[in-house]
């Protein structure tokens, strides 16, 4: 991963943190404790708002973390460690944002509304 990619991943990561604050949306520790509940229910077919195929994704972005085989080494000074950390960081990212839209669905409610997006 460059490091375009590396800031990008950092500030997607920040911005949905900064979502956790705001008054209406779910917190961190109410997202944190959703994703066990959010995984479940999407493998039930319950919960339509994560695509198996996002799921997917997101298991392949775990194996990738704690996998000793890297696309860049880790042997590598800093470069190899620096595309772990922004797979890290986009994995949290994405777990946090659709455990945010998890929240609110189980709350009745419509996921977070994104800025600029319309709303009817």
């Amino acid at each position: 991963m460059d490091r375009k990619r590396g800031a990008a991943a950092a500030g997607q990561a920040w911005q949905i943190y900064s979502e956790t604050l705001q008054p209406e949306a779910p917190g961190m520790w109410a997202r944190v404790r959703a994703v066990p509940r959010m995984l479940k229910s999407v493998l039930k077919g319950d919960y339509k708002g994560m695509s198996f195929g996002t799921l997917g994704l997101l298991a392949l972005g775990l194996v990738y973390i704690v996998s000793p085989i890297d696309a860049i080494p880790d042997v590598l000074p800093i470069v190899g460690i620096v595309d772990d950390t922004g797979v890290a960081l986009w994995l949290a990212a994405m777990l946090v944002k659709a455990a945010g839209d998890f929240v609110a669905w189980e709350r009745g409610g419509r996921p977070t509304v994104v800025v600029g997006e319309v709303v009817d």
